[in-house]
């Protein structure tokens, strides 16, 4: 395990040593952000995120309990400085202000969209499915990404209140405090007054210390993170062409025949490209922070959600080291994985919008999945929110880091 961590440790200091991998490491991240911050009015001194004011169209055809809960959320004071509702009630009218431009997206409610979640007085289970529709403009996606998000948050806490009463109606029935013929009515009245809680809850109202509502959806806390994460897949490339580097200047063959195995080799070296990722993408955290006064979020979700990031792109990255012949054929594939990762995975625009099939390829890449945690992070998420990206990441990396070890060996590339 030492030979382990000095090959690991040796890699690190040589790539923070290295000038030009520094430059796509940090430096161009860095200066993406800086851009973008003043793109998006960051230093105009006008407002704190660029974002106020989001033209949003309702449609509740609903006129039901839950319908009514999320009309009264998105006319709320907490989300006044942020949202410029207006309700219609025609779907067309409010689909057609949306292909004018007139708005960001239209939220439409159907009708029945409250008795699929709450059993109607009188019946015994739920009406079926009825699917409340986010009509996005595809030239506003980033405010349009905010709507969806506020009633996504909405959504995920009525869905908490409907597992809630059924379990709170299980338990009833295991101790014989209820009858099951009045389970139905004893679980629509549990939901009923969860969700009633939950209209008045304050966890989907959006706080900061100054009141400006707006400033909590900063529009460098999807940007940062995206321009990180793209370069992070550059680090996870560069670490494995220094394999092959070193196997072709002689220096890998002088380790192997010293007392240290191929897989002691190869352990340390993904080690150091996983340290340095990791130290690259904590700097941009840090930097963007005291900088930017850019808020994360939950401090041990971000480094959680970092850890597992890392672990996706190193194994993306040994997997192009195990498919590539030369430290050149490693530094042409490594760039337009890039710069594909950084469009699939949403670095440059909100995928939200973008085809079924478009959405569903970028869960091939560690920009898709950390994103959707930062993003998390950054609508006041916390850790145990971030289950599936984080889930989804180490599994990424696992695999991949198998499928190349397994080509690796094959090749020989790691032996004398």
């Amino acid at each position: 395990m030492k030979k382990v961590l000095l090959i690991g440790w040796k890699d690190v200091t040589l790539a923070f040593r290295d000038r030009a991998a520094l430059i796509l490491m940090l430096a161009a991240p860095f200066l993406l952000t800086l851009g973008l911050a003043f793109v998006t009015g960051r230093f105009s001194g006008t407002a704190d995120s660029g974002i106020s004011d989001i033209a949003v169209v309702v449609v509740n055809q609903d006129g039901d309990q839950i319908g009514n809960a999320l009309v009264d959320l998105l006319q709320s004071p907490d989300l006044d400085t942020l949202l410029a509702p207006s309700v219609v009630d025609d779907p067309a009218l409010a689909r057609r202000q949306v292909d004018d431009d007139k708005a960001a997206a239209a939220v439409i409610i159907p009708a029945g969209f409250t008795a699929s979640i709450i059993p109607a007085p009188g019946a015994a289970t739920a009406g079926p499915l009825v699917q409340l529709e986010i009509y996005g403009n595809p030239t506003r996606p980033t405010t349009a990404g905010i709507v969806r998000t506020i009633v996504d948050q909405f959504l995920s806490q009525v869905e908490v209140s409907r597992v809630g009463a059924q379990v709170v109606v299980t338990q009833l029935l295991g101790q014989g405090l209820i009858q099951p013929s009045d389970a139905a009515q004893v679980g629509a009245e549990v939901a009923a007054r969860q969700t009633q809680v939950t209209q008045g809850s304050p966890s989907i109202a959006l706080k900061s210390t100054t009141g400006d509502v707006a400033a909590s959806f900063d529009p460098l806390a999807y940007m940062a993170p995206g321009m990180a994460l793209m370069f992070l897949m550059f680090t996870a490339s560069n670490g494995g062409r220094t394999l092959l580097s070193e196997r072709a200047q002689g220096t890998l063959p002088r380790l192997l025949v010293s007392p240290t195995s191929s897989a002691q080799v190869l352990g340390g070296k993904v080690l150091g490209i996983y340290l340095t990722g990791v130290a690259q993408m904590l700097i941009l955290i840090g930097a963007s922070t005291l900088l930017f006064g850019l808020k994360w979020g939950d401090p041990l979700g971000v480094v959680a959600l970092v850890l597992a990031a890392v672990a996706g792109a190193v194994g993306w990255g040994m997997l192009i080291t195990a498919l590539a012949k030369t430290p050149g054929q490693i530094n042409a594939i490594g760039s337009a994985i890039m710069l594909i990762f950084g469009i699939l995975g949403g670095s440059f625009l909100n995928i939200d919008y973008m085809p079924d099939w478009f959405v569903a390829l970028s869960k091939i890449t560690p920009n898709a999945w950390g994103l959707d945690g930062f993003n998390t992070l950054a609508m006041d998420g916390r850790l145990a929110d971030l289950g599936e990206p984080i889930a989804a990441l180490l599994a990424m990396g696992a695999l991949l880091f198998a499928v190349a070890a397994l080509l690796i060996s094959r090749r020989g590339i790691a032996q004398a």
